[in-house]
């Protein structure tokens, strides 16, 4: 089994993904320059954080016409597991493998900050190991993080269980307050509808370890492994 980490010009937590996924968890990694476009030896590509093309135009639009997306469109169409965080979440709003867009954050202010994050599906292939409505801690670090859709699309979102994640309190409630960034039905991950592609603001790369606050973020990538 073997993961591929995308790396666009601007990308920064390609590193946080390899470290946490190598070193801690001891699986095979590879770094995938952005102009690679062949896909055949991983299981799962990783689109990590960072400010892709410097965020020109808006975060996310510019990446989206690498070579390397054409090749995740045919990847996801194979029935094969994808994640996008952060600026990776970003990008595949952007290329249209997940509905909606994430925009500014209601604040205008930048976020860098632990949050909670209730489990609101844990059958998918990303969420297996975390229990039913578990709250799992693990940090934001965004200024367009405020994830938006229309109402037809929200509706669809949770018709069909394809809201993964949602900001709450440590009490798993769902609150204004524990949203950080205005999104709407406080919604942090998504999935979409064949529940092969996975896309989060918040990075389980930097909770990965108890020395960095939380190793809840392994749950995410154990997950991956037992589905593979």
């Amino acid at each position: 089994m073997k993961f591929g980490i995308v790396v666009f010009p601007g990308t920064w937590s390609d590193r946080d993904c390899y470290y946490a996924l190598n070193d801690v968890l001891g699986q095979e990694v590879d770094y995938i320059w952005h102009k690679e476009t062949d896909l055949s030896k991983y299981d799962c590509i990783i689109l990590p954080g960072g400010f892709s093309y410097g965020d020109y135009l808006r975060p996310g639009a510019i990446a989206r016409f690498s070579p390397v997306m054409a090749s995740i469109e045919r990847f996801v169409c194979q029935d094969r597991l994808v994640i996008g965080i952060c600026n990776g979440f970003q990008v595949l709003c952007e290329a249209g493998l997940l509905p909606g867009a994430l925009l500014r954050n209601d604040h205008l202010q930048y976020r860098c900050q632990r949050v909670q994050l209730k489990v609101e599906n844990n059958s998918s292939p990303f969420t297996s190991q975390c229990k039913g409505e578990q709250v799992l801690r693990m940090p934001i670090s965004h200024y367009e993080g405020r994830y938006y859709a229309d109402d037809v699309t929200l509706a669809e979102l949770e018709a069909n269980n394809c809201v993964v994640f949602r900001y709450s309190t440590s009490t798993g409630d769902i609150t204004e307050a524990a949203n950080p960034n205005g999104s709407l039905h406080n919604i942090a991950g998504i999935i979409n509808k064949k529940g092969n592609v996975l896309g989060m603001m918040p990075h389980p790369e930097r909770a990965c370890e108890p020395i960095l606050g939380s190793n809840d973020g392994n749950l995410i990538w154990e997950s991956i492994v037992v589905h593979l």
